[in-house]
C-alpha cells in the first residue's frame, strides 16, 4: 500500500498512480483537499479505478464525556476539540488555511474581501442561500459570491443542502441553504459563541445534527438524499432523510411546545413519514397523540447510529 498525502498538489502523479495500478498492481491510498485542482489541472481522475471516501468530523459515538455546549465553540475537527485552548486553534487554522489557501483556491487578489465573505457565509450559515444578500455585505458582486461559495464547496469545507421539491398540495420553496463543514468553524467565523437557551445555540444545534446525519449517511453507504421541506407560507421542517424515512425538526430547547410541532404536523398531513421526529433537548422519550416521536438528541443520536433508522 502506497500513501500519498495532498495529491492535488501534484496532479501530475496521477498519471503515475494509474500506470502502476494498471501494470503493477500496486495498491494507493490518496489524500487531498481540493478536487478542484485537479478538475482545473485536468488531472486524470482514475475513473472505474479508485473508491471515493469523504472524512467528517467526529461524531457523537466517537467521543467521551460529550458536552454539548462545548462543542458548539470547539467544533469537532480533532486538533480543535482536542485542544485546551480550541479557540486559539481555530484563530489559526481560519488565519493560516482558509483566509490564505482557499482564498488562493478562489484565485482572490483581495484576502480581505474573501475573509469578509467567509464571515458572512457563516453569519448566513443554514439560511436560505441569497447571493444578493451577501455579495452587498462582503463588497463584492453577486458573480463573484457565487464563485466563492464553489471554492468552498470544491475545497470540502462547505456544502449546499437541497429543498424537497415535490409537492402535493403546497407551494414550496425551490432554494438551497448552505452549511459550513463543522459548526465550531462556523461560529468562530460568525464570531458566535452559542450558550444554552439562546437562538444562536439553536441554530448551531440544529447544523450539529445535521453533521451528524451527513455522517451517519456517508460511512452507512446509505447514499439516501438530504434536504428541507419549506413552504411558500413559512412552514419548513429541518430535514427530510430519503423518501420521508425521517422528518426531523430540530430544537434546541428543553421542553418543546405543541406548537413547535405544526409544521412537522402539515408535513404529515401531505406526505406519509415513517419516523416524524422532534431531536430536543428534553430528557426523556415522548410520543404525542399523532405519532411524532419527541426524543433527547443523545437518544436519537444512539439510535441513529444502531440502525434503528434508515432503510
Amino acid at each position: 500500500m502506497v500513501v500519498i498525502d495532498e495529491v492535488q498538489m501534484l496532479p501530475e502523479i496521477l498519471n503515475e498512480v494509474h500506470w502502476l495500478i494498471e501494470n503493477r498492481g500496486v495498491s494507493f491510498l490518496l489524500t487531498g483537499s481540493s478536487a478542484r485542482k485537479l478538475r482545473r489541472s485536468h488531472a486524470n481522475l482514475l475513473g472505474g479505478r479508485a473508491w471515493r471516501y469523504e472524512m467528517m468530523p467526529l461524531q457523537y459515538r466517537e467521543v467521551e464525556g460529550f458536552d454539548l455546549e462545548a462543542v458548539m465553540v470547539s467544533g469537532l475537527l480533532p486538533p480543535h476539540f482536542l485542544s485546551p485552548d480550541p479557540v486559539a486553534e481555530l484563530r489559526a487554522y481560519i488565519g493560516d488555511y482558509l483566509r490564505e489557501e482557499i482564498a488562493a483556491e478562489a484565485r482572490s487578489r483581495s484576502i480581505p474581501s474573501f475573509a469578509e465573505f467567509m464571515r458572512v457565509s457563516a453569519v448566513t450559515n443554514g439560511e436560505l442561500l441569497n447571493y444578493t444578500n451577501v455579495a452587498r455585505e462582503s463588497g463584492v458582486s453577486a458573480k463573484v459570491v457565487r464563485a466563492y461559495f464553489e471554492v468552498l464547496e470544491d475545497t470540502l469545507v462547505g456544502f449546499r443542502l437541497n429543498p424537497w421539491r415535490r409537492a402535493k398540495n403546497r407551494r414550496l420553496i425551490e432554494t438551497e441553504k448552505f452549511y459550513w463543514f463543522d459548526v465550531g468553524v462556523a461560529n468562530f467565523l460568525a464570531r458566535r459563541t452559542p450558550r444554552l437557551g439562546s437562538s444562536e445555540f439553536g441554530k448551531a444545534f440544529e447544523h450539529y445534527i445535521l453533521m451528524e446525519l451527513r455522517a451517519w449517511n456517508s460511512y452507512r453507504a446509505l447514499d439516501l438524499p438530504l434536504a428541507f421541506w419549506r413552504t411558500a407560507s413559512g412552514l419548513e421542517v429541518d430535514f427530510v432523510v430519503g423518501d420521508f424515512d425521517m422528518a426531523i425538526e430540530v430544537k434546541g430547547s428543553a421542553r418543546v411546545h405543541d406548537g413547535d410541532l405544526s409544521s412537522l404536523r402539515a408535513l404529515c398531513g401531505e406526505q406519509t413519514v415513517k419516523h416524524p421526529l422532534v431531536v430536543c433537548l428534553e430528557t426523556e422519550v415522548r410520543k404525542t397523540a399523532d405519532g411524532i416521536e419527541v426524543l433527547p438528541w443523545n437518544i436519537f443520536l444512539d439510535q441513529l447510529w444502531m440502525g434503528h433508522y434508515g432503510p
